[in-house]
């Protein structure tokens, strides 16, 4: 009974992450500038991403392969947001070049 139920949450996991990566690539062909792109592909690669590896952790049980799967998880959670603010940074000085920067 536990395990139905625990590939029914699986299986609706790696749906959802599905569903999300496929509204981002959606998204970053049908916005109309680079920033609203952007801003599709990382909100949505880091959820459909996060949805998807959750649902691979819950199908692996408690093994090392959900330890990897975790380590993973974490990894994607800290540069994928840290990698579409520094895209953004080197858009906005390559875009401006003349007004001085602070930062």
């Amino acid at each position: 009974m536990s395990g139905t139920i625990i590939d029914i949450l699986s299986w609706a996991l790696i749906i959802l992450g599905s569903f999300a990566l496929i509204t981002g690539a959606v998204g970053v062909l049908r916005l109309p500038d680079v920033y609203t792109r952007m801003h599709a592909a990382s909100i949505t690669d880091t959820l459909g991403a996060g949805s998807i590896i959750l649902g691979l952790i819950l199908q692996a049980g408690l093994t090392l392969v959900a330890a990897k799967l975790f380590l993973i998880l974490v990894f994607i959670f800290f540069t994928s947001p840290a990698s579409s603010f520094a895209l953004a940074l080197s858009l906005i000085h390559i875009s401006e070049p003349t007004r001085p920067r602070l930062i």
